[in-house]
């Protein structure tokens, strides 16, 4: 199949990459309106550079869509109207009903519409879901110090977004209620924000996002019954604290032993890359499917208007 990249700055130029290894494809050109930084990805991967992504509608089968996200849905459009298969970043789009869109024509073509949740192909990501049972608290931090690069959307929509798609992936229920909490700090979009989120099976999640810390993290922490399990994203490890005591004794600290699950070899922006490929090659649902970018992007956009609710009651107040 050939395929191209639309948008080669700082995560596109990675899928270009990637896409050039693959023996099973053709990478025939990348593009990006910022004609010296296409050059200079094309001249790397000795392919073509386009200034235009409409030049290459009859040219490819399949694209990478890397581009801010208010762009999303022009290009998802543009691509899915002229039979080619799309991996769009996350998130799927700005609204709602742009993505709506985006999954009824690929509905309707045929076509494979893949979102680039990145984090659901973490091999820990991927060994937590195999001993999830039923999880009673989830705590999630993901701490980052300040782009610019993700600045066009709030926190919520920049990184929050990772940890919605895969709660929701885990839990497959219902929101029963969300509260939220969100500040501004280095841009006009909320820079830090934390939300308790009630599902009806009555799991609780706090998810923390910042996007102004002095030092990274990206943890998950589970709790089930005689479990406790830890998610290092950044590490690519799962930690699990388990109780061996029978139900009817209190545990003491011998009874609770300890396992370290690492995966240091992964590439998760090549596996995803693969999934995209596979599936389409082979019309399979794909791995992140566009329902599933709709879901991330519809309870992002019920946190984040919560916190406007939240922060204009607050200002009519003082």
């Amino acid at each position: 199949m050939k395929v191209a990249v639309i948008g080669v700055g700082y995560l596109g130029r990675f899928h270009a990459q990637k896409y050039a290894k693959i023996d099973s494809v053709e990478l025939v050109g990348v593009c990006d309106n910022d004609k010296q930084r296409a050059d200079k990805v094309a001249s790397e991967l000795s392919v073509k550079a386009f200034y235009d992504y409409k030049e290459l509608a009859n040219i490819v089968d399949c694209v990478s869509i890397v581009l801010p996200t208010k762009l999303h849905h022009k290009a998802g459009k543009f691509f899915l109207l002229n039979n080619v298969n799309v991996l769009i970043e996350k998130p799927i789009t700005s609204t709602v009903k742009e993505a709506d869109e985006l999954i009824k024509i690929a509905n309707q073509n045929n076509l494979t519409l893949q979102v680039g949740h990145l984090e659901r192909f973490n091999p820990a990501i991927i060994a937590l879901k195999k001993r999830l049972k039923k999880p009673l608290f989830i705590e999630i931090h993901r701490l980052s110090s300040f782009n610019p690069r993700g600045s066009d959307v709030n926190v919520v929509l920049d990184l929050m977004i990772h940890d919605i798609d895969i709660i929701q992936n885990l839990l497959k229920c219902e929101i029963k209620d969300i509260k939220t909490v969100g500040i501004k700090v280095l841009t006009n979009e909320i820079d830090i924000c934390n939300a308790r989120i009630e599902f009806i099976n009555n799991c609780v999640v706090n998810v923390s996002a910042s996007r102004v810390s002095n030092k990274p993290e990206r943890k998950m922490r589970i709790f089930q019954e005689n479990e406790y399990l830890i998610v290092d994203f950044q590490e690519k490890t799962l930690t699990i604290y388990k109780n061996h005591h029978s139900k009817d004794k209190i545990p003491d600290q011998s009874s609770i032993k300890s396992e370290i699950l690492s995966f240091d070899n992964s590439d998760a922006i090549m596996d995803e890359i693969l999934s995209f490929i596979y599936d389409t090659e082979n019309c399979k649902k794909p791995a992140v499917s566009g329902e599933d970018g709709r879901t991330a992007i519809l309870t992002a956009l019920k946190i984040t208007n919560k916190i406007k609710e939240t922060n204009n009651a607050a200002n009519g107040r003082s």
